[in-house]
């Protein structure tokens, strides 16, 4: 079955955030974050949310109940992002065309840069389109490494990275269109064996490329829509932003 699927990573707990909540469920200018999220992917033709909770999942199902097009995964170990989207294999069956991937703590994701990453794909149809964008100050982003091309060959972390790489602006900012098949077949390859121990989704692009499949990375995020919220400061940041565009909009 050929419809917009996406997978919206909500299990975190939100430490940092001086609260109990589910990250997710955290209010920025009077409402929970993810439902921003939800609502652009709406905006973008998404027909079929599938949900990953975890920490307090049950007051994430409560919030969310009457969206009729939800579907909750529960990923019950927090084992890594790869891990989150091996959870959604049973909701993935039958699929067919692209799975976006995106994370629930983005409440400035625009409509915009979500239909581009469809576009791009249903017209191109490559394995994997990453979506892209650039930072003034990329410190702390994977950066996005190209060849004389201009074909994307990969993303090296800050930790990894060398001085020339640390200057590139173009970033990763973790959010992923997917053929469906393309994504299952990757994620029977993933592992965990690194520092961490967890199974990481931006792995995922590496293992279809050595298959020898295309990926893509598309520019097509702005700035603010780089921006997440791991701690108070990041909330104020994001509020400021919100209300920023929110007066520009009007």
């Amino acid at each position: 079955m050929k419809q917009r699927t996406a997978i919206v990573m909500a299990a975190g707990k939100g430490t940092r955030m001086q609260s109990d909540l589910p990250k997710v469920l955290v209010p920025v200018c009077g409402r929970p974050m993810i439902e921003y999220v939800l609502d652009t992917l709406r905006e973008a033709g998404v027909e079929r949310q599938i949900v990953v909770i975890g920490h307090r999942g049950d007051l994430v199902r409560e919030q969310l109940s009457s969206r009729k097009d939800v579907i909750f995964v529960e990923q019950t170990e927090q084992l890594g992002t790869g891990h989150a989207v091996m959870m959604c294999r049973d909701a993935l069956a039958g699929i067919e065309g692209a799975v976006l991937i995106v994370a629930g703590d983005s409440p400035l994701m625009q409509e915009k840069s979500i239909t581009a990453l469809f576009h791009a794909f249903d017209s191109q149809s490559p394995a994997c389109i990453l979506g892209t964008g650039y930072r003034d100050d990329p410190t702390g982003f994977g950066r996005v490494l190209r060849d004389a091309e201009n074909r994307f060959v990969g993303i090296v972390e800050q930790k990894d990275a060398s001085e020339q790489q640390k200057q590139i602006k173009e970033v990763n900012l973790s959010c992923y269109t997917f053929d469906c098949g393309d994504l299952l077949v990757s994620l029977k390859s993933l592992d965990n064996t690194n520092a961490q121990g967890e199974y990481y989704i931006t792995d995922c692009p590496g293992i279809l490329m050595k298959m020898g499949k295309e990926v893509m990375a598309l520019d097509v995020l702005k700035p603010c829509e780089s921006l997440s919220i791991n701690t108070m400061e990041d909330l104020s940041i994001v509020e400021a932003e919100m209300e920023r565009l929110q007066a520009n909009a009007s």
